[in-house]
């Protein structure tokens, strides 16, 4: 094979690939079987069927338990706007820190306190083990889920404070920045990392879908004076929805 020739099963998956884009194949069609697609493009069986395997995990075609595999709907991503924090007015910051405010839906949500992980203590600027209080959220719009959160808090920062439930008390889930004030701590600075990775076991049950299917995972920290306040994973479908940014320019 030259340089820049794709393998067979890759020129048969981009052929199926177009006809699915274009319409010929229409979502909840059979895909071609792999005798047809043997036949068809003068192929082998292995070819056939790694031609079949991409299409599948591209999340194109699905297959259906004893009746074959089939063209999946293409649905239009949604957008989510992250736009930064922004006070005053009737929004809830906590629920703006995680999706603009015209993001119409329900959270639900639980916090319990745990150990933290190297990762989340590499994130806190923390030694592995320290206190901290992990709070879990689902996000539902128009019934379906679509959001994860999960949000750590140092309880060297929070403990024994009337903020160390992020759901409850006096400032209940009005967000990391306004919680923090009432502590005299200014959140001065946020960071955030986008990233993908196939979707775990326990978020695609909880999001729909099936394991292994692609999540964004936005991996965000906020910083009173440079230390480490608030650390938090949001994590939405990727097939469903796309990240949208819009940031100042100074």
């Amino acid at each position: 094979m030259t340089f820049g020739e794709q393998p067979a099963y890759l020129r048969v998956a981009g052929d199926l690939r177009q006809k699915i884009v274009s319409g010929s194949l229409a979502p909840h069609t059979r895909l071609p079987s792999q005798a047809r697609i043997r036949a068809e493009y003068g192929v082998s069986d292995t070819v056939a069927l790694e031609a079949r395997k991409v299409l599948m995990a591209e999340g194109l075609v699905e297959g259906r338990s004893g009746s074959g595999t089939y063209v999946r709907e293409r649905v239009e991503p949604r957008r989510i706007a992250r736009t930064g924090y922004r006070s005053g007015g009737d929004r809830t910051p906590f629920r703006q820190e995680q999706a603009d405010e015209r993001m119409r839906g329900t959270w639900e949500s639980r916090s319990e306190q745990e150990r933290a992980t190297p990762e989340t203590a590499r994130r806190l600027g923390l030694d592995p083990g320290a206190r901290l209080m992990c709070t879990r959220y689902l996000h539902r719009a128009d019934g379906e889920p679509m959001m994860l959160v999960t949000s750590w808090e140092p309880l060297a920062v929070t403990g024994r404070t009337p903020v160390m439930l992020p759901e409850e008390g006096p400032l209940a889930g009005r967000g990391v920045v306004e919680r923090m004030a009432a502590i005299d701590l200014v959140v001065d600075n946020v960071q955030e990392e986008v990233g993908a990775r196939p979707g775990l076991a326990g978020e695609t049950a909880l999001l729909g879908g099936v394991p292994g299917r692609v999540v964004i995972v936005v991996s965000r920290t906020f910083y009173a004076s440079g230390r480490a306040v608030e650390t938090a994973d949001v994590i939405v479908p990727a097939d469903r929805y796309r990240l949208s940014y819009h940031l100042p320019v100074r």
